[in-house]
């Protein structure tokens, strides 16, 4: 735990640079309330500042438990979190077809995990959109790290506007958990049909409530309401309101699927999060026990002015986003594995 606590102290001061992380925390935590007075027309609200904050604030606690690739996968029993990942990806590189001298978009490449992945891999140059500023720097140093400076770039912009790409751009794209954060999935699919060129196709990979979500139980809606505060989404869909938008966006949708049991997966998608059959690294950091654990001795390093005031803040919305995401799993009402093939018509 000590040493867990010493990387998040690191890390946290290089990511936040001294600003007052207890009122970003503050401030974040009651952005639901802001964006409905923003929907009455008593208040101005940017969703894009909101997603940035969650990622600013939430980033390096997430990866030092996750890893580097920051998304959900299917799991096999007594498999690795990190394999899984991997095994995963490797699914939609394959599905998407990738040829060697492609040029590829990564929509929301956060730490460029999957973009080096993609490039090392499939032999492809890859871009990364990402409007978060520190994610792209992080993505961009350690591409060149691994040798992968000349088959990767990052364009800071968001996903919602990407006029300065040219239209019919890239052969291939893929957008893994980001345009669940953007206000218009419709708005951000059309953009991403733009810059592909004619009979590209598309990989996504979407949060959705599933078909066993009831919009009339009371707490079917708590566990909705707590998914969107504490991850950020302002809407969550179903799997029908995705490959509506997919259509409306000009996409024929060649297949979609819940992949949470796929490929003989019988581990639930969320049971990582309690860091079960991981003992030690990253693993113990995910158990629940050691997560909320945290909390007091980061409340004293505060004291003691090791952490930046806040941090235990920053810990406690963590733990709260766990929390969302295994109540979703537990009643079977959501999922952030709904992954769907597109193509552009050519």
């Amino acid at each position: 735990m000590g040493i867990a606590l010493g990387r998040f102290t690191g890390a946290l001061r290089a990511a936040h640079r001294g600003s007052d992380i207890a009122a970003r925390v503050a401030e974040f935590e009651g952005w639901v309330e802001r964006s409905a007075a923003a929907e009455a027309g008593s208040s101005d609200y940017d969703h894009t500042h909101t997603v940035n904050e969650y990622y600013d604030l939430c980033n390096q606690f997430m990866e030092l438990g996750w890893g580097e690739s920051l998304q959900f996968a299917p799991v096999a029993a007594k498999e690795p979190l990190a394999q899984a990942i991997a095994r995963h990806q490797r699914v939609m590189i394959d599905k998407l077809r990738l040829k060697p001298g492609m040029d590829v978009v990564d929509i929301g490449c956060g730490f460029g995990a999957l973009m080096r992945r993609v490039a090392g891999v499939a032999d492809v140059r890859v871009v990364g959109i990402n409007n978060n500023e520190h994610q792209l720097e992080q993505a961009m140093l350690r591409n060149r790290a691994v040798g992968l400076g000349d088959r990767t770039d990052c364009i800071k912009c968001n996903i919602m506007d990407m006029s300065s790409i040219a239209p019919n751009s890239f052969d291939r794209g893929y957008a893994i958990e980001s345009t669940c954060h953007t206000p218009s999935r419709e708005k951000a699919y059309a953009e991403i049909f733009r810059i592909l060129k004619p009979g590209g196709l598309f990989w996504g990979q979407e949060m959705c409530m599933t078909d066993r979500f009831d919009p009339t139980s009371v707490e079917h809606r708590a566990i909705k309401q707590d998914l969107r505060r504490y991850i950020a989404l302002q809407e969550i869909p179903g799997f029908g309101e995705v490959n509506s938008a997919l259509s409306a966006a000009g996409f024929e949708v060649l297949e979609g699927l819940d992949r949470s049991n796929t490929e003989g997966c019988t581990v639930p998608w969320y049971a990582p999060m309690s860091g079960r059959g991981e003992r030690l690294g990253r693993g113990l950091l995910r158990r629940p026990t050691v997560r909320k654990a945290l909390v007091a001795p980061a409340k004293a390093a505060e004291l003691l002015r090791i952490l930046p005031r806040g941090s235990a803040r920053v810990i406690g919305l963590c733990n709260r986003a766990v929390d969302a995401y295994t109540a979703g799993g537990e009643a079977g009402i959501y999922t952030p594995l709904y992954c769907f093939l597109a193509q552009k018509p050519a």
